[in-house]
């Protein structure tokens, strides 16, 4: 059995009672992991939702732990890293990451660069040797997939776009992929939404569509179910 780790980081949930405010990144989730589960394979599914449970900031205390060696770290220091142990255990577990995330002011949410200080550690996902010169961080781990699902108010971010240097957030995701051990990135995003027009819905039904190819690409199944189906545009 394989692994799928599901990271959801939008501070919106999906239970609104306005569905304008529901969100775009976590619909678009829930979408491609019924899709992946639907498939005839067997996988297991950790859920990480940072957005409404967002781990703690680095501190002071945090980096004195991550610098001990770990057979003289006291017990508060062994608490100190005791969720960063957690959730590096689960990107260990995870063949496939799935992370959905909103641009927050042309980058990530703060919970998610949360996450991603706790799990991207010196002697757990990189090791460091200055014997490698100028490059001198190695990842430890190897062979995972990431997709990142995203939404965001404006448009244009993507290679060639007219916003495409205020985007630091798909950029910043893959470049700290690298050290979770992802060979294989993909993306695919939601914009215009603060726009709310017709861009928008075509963009909507566009990331759908792609998500529903990226499971067949995945799988080897070319002809995935549409049975399976997206929020009615009145959901979106």
């Amino acid at each position: 059995m394989k692994t799928l780790l599901k990271i959801d980081a939008s501070a919106r949930n999906l239970h609104n009672a306005k569905a304008s405010y529901r969100s775009l990144s976590r619909q678009l989730s829930d979408y491609f992991t019924a899709q992946w589960m639907d498939q005839p394979h067997k996988y297991s599914i950790i859920h990480r939702d940072v957005g409404l449970a967002p781990p703690t900031f680095m501190s002071e205390a945090w980096i004195g732990a991550v610098f001990t060696p770990e057979e003289k770290r006291s017990q508060p220091q062994q608490t100190e890293l005791a969720l960063s142990d957690q959730l590096i255990n689960e990107v260990v577990a995870a063949d496939l990451i799935v992370i959905s995330t909103p641009m927050y002011n042309y980058g990530m949410p703060a919970s998610l660069k949360a996450w991603f200080d706790q799990v991207v550690r010196v002697n757990k996902t990189f090791s460091f040797d200055l014997n490698r010169g100028d490059f001198p961080l190695q990842p430890v781990l190897s062979g995972k997939t990431l997709v990142l699902l995203t939404s965001c108010g404006e448009f244009g971010f993507g290679p060639g776009g007219v916003r495409e240097s205020m985007n630091h957030l798909g950029p910043h995701i893959r470049t700290l992929s690298h050290y979770l051990g992802v060979e294989h990135f993909h993306e695919i995003g939601i914009e215009y939404q603060e726009f709310n027009d017709e861009r928008h819905r075509a963009s909507i039904d566009a990331a759908y569509t792609a998500a529903r190819q990226l499971v067949g690409q995945l799988t080897g199944n070319r002809n995935v179910s549409s049975e399976v189906r997206a929020p009615a545009p009145n959901d979106h």
